[in-house]
């Protein structure tokens, strides 16, 4: 897994309906709270903070590396999502990527 650090793009994993904030949308870590706990700031497409949130590293996944100044492959977050998944779901994901690799 990556190591979040400061000035890091993340995007979210989870809803969070109470900042109207969802999956997918991105933020940038702009403190670290602890190894786990991080302040990301959201911002609009004029620049202006629309959240600034404390989350968990089970929230987020690293999508663009500030100190490389690289995005992070499909590859790279395919593999951070399997990792994260019950061995059940991992069964399911397999069963599927058998699916689509049959229809390609």
């Amino acid at each position: 897994m990556i190591k979040p650090e400061i000035l890091d793009i993340i995007e979210l994993l989870v809803n969070l309906p109470e900042h109207n904030l969802f999956i997918g949308n991105q933020g940038t870590i702009v403190e670290c709270l602890d190894k786990n706990h991080f302040e990301v700031e959201f911002i609009n497409e004029t620049g202006e903070t629309t959240a600034l949130c404390p989350l968990s590293t089970q929230q987020f996944i690293v999508v663009w590396q500030a100190q490389t100044k690289q995005w992070l492959t499909t590859a790279d977050k395919v593999t951070f999502m399997i990792n994260h998944l019950s061995e059940e779901k991992r069964k399911e994901l397999l069963n599927f990527a058998c699916f689509l690799y049959q229809k390609a």
